[in-house]
């Protein structure tokens, strides 16, 4: 169920957006089953990350709500209206941050680029599984090897 598309025009105050999103949309959370926040953004937020995850984690707890988040980098340090952001961090720092509040908000965190995908926590599951299933495998061959040479 969609209900809301908040924007934070010329700054990155995801506290107030968050605010606004589960204030309003979410107070009736209890006649849902499940319910997310889907953040997409291209940098860090306005607020300290501790401040954020904090605040996420005390909302999501107790019902079946996450958020989670695409950054998208772009390689640009201004928008495209030339607006310099109140709080500055590399890629690398924002990526860190915004998978922080992610997790602390029980979501997923996507993080992808002109060049492609550079972190996904679903790629990550599927990898781990796709491993997994080859150690099995590995393992099966294994043991049907042992069991012809015995026979």
């Amino acid at each position: 169920r969609w209900v809301l598309s908040l924007q934070c025009k010329g700054s990155r105050n995801f506290m107030s957006a968050l605010r606004r999103a589960v204030e309003v949309d979410f107070k009736d959370k209890d006649k849902h089953k499940s319910q997310g926040l889907y953040l997409l953004t291209t940098g860090i937020p306005d607020q300290e990350t501790h401040t954020i995850s904090a605040y996420m984690a005390e909302v999501c707890r107790g019902f079946d709500l996450q958020l989670h988040v695409c950054l998208f980098s772009i390689l640009e340090d201004v928008d495209s209206n030339g607006i310099i952001p109140a709080r500055y961090a590399n890629s690398i720092e924002t990526a860190t941050a915004l998978k922080e509040i992610a997790q602390a908000a029980n979501g997923r965190f996507h993080w992808f680029g002109e060049a492609g995908i550079f972190e996904s926590d679903d790629i990550t599951v599927i990898v781990s599984e796709m491993e997994k299933a080859n150690n099995y495998s590995q393992k099966c061959a294994f043991l049907v090897e042992s069991l012809k040479e015995r026979s």
